[in-house]
């Protein structure tokens, strides 16, 4: 196993992941935290861009693969490995495996649907084509040492349904990360921290 993919896995054996209240009737849905051992930057993280669509509160954004659980999917896991496998092509069940969950979180905007978010972090070994289907803009692998050091910390202006928001993201060239997968990936920067 890479060093860096056995001890993200260790570290995750090491705790339960944190599950969000349910104090009011909430959906649920799951991303994938895909990582990508690397020889030459220590491993890569996928980010998407999602497409632009009416009616997405996220169009636009760039995120992680995932979406709501259907009702064929026997748990939130299966979530994850059925949404990375449509938007952009990944089977991680016979290409990669799921090392385990990150903490679960809502949204902190009104504006958005009420929702649960599980990560998984999952990881590949082997080469995977990325293939976006039409919910996503682009695909790309990026250096998680690059997205994840302190000088890709930013503070950000968005806007979102015509409001304006001062944001902490990651900004990885053109691809500004922030909100929730800056929270998630905040959490999996804290997990991982030697």
């Amino acid at each position: 196993m890479h060093p860096f993919v056995a001890r993200v896995s260790r570290a995750l054996e090491a705790r339960e992941a944190r599950r969000a209240e349910r104090d009011e009737p909430y959906g649920e849905a799951a991303v994938a935290v895909i990582l990508r051992p690397s020889v030459t930057t220590g491993a890569e993280l996928l980010l998407i861009r999602r497409a632009e669509r009416e009616g997405d509160p996220w169009s636009g954004q760039i995120g992680l693969p995932g979406g709501r659980i259907d009702r064929t999917d026997p748990s939130l896991e299966a979530t994850a490995i059925r949404e990375t496998r449509e938007e952009v092509g990944i089977d991680l069940a016979r290409a990669g495996e799921i090392l385990g969950a990150l903490d679960e979180l809502r949204p902190r905007t009104p504006h958005l649907p009420p929702i649960i978010v599980r990560p998984y972090v999952a990881v590949v070994h082997e080469a995977v084509d990325l293939r976006p289907n039409r919910e996503v803009a682009e695909a790309r692998w990026v250096s998680l040492d690059t997205l994840l050091a302190p000088s890709a910390r930013v503070r950000t202006e968005v806007s979102v349904r015509g409001m304006t928001f001062h944001v902490e993201a990651f900004q990885h060239e053109a691809f500004v990360v922030w909100g929730m997968t800056e929270r998630i990936l905040t959490g999996f920067a804290d997990l991982i921290a030697p």
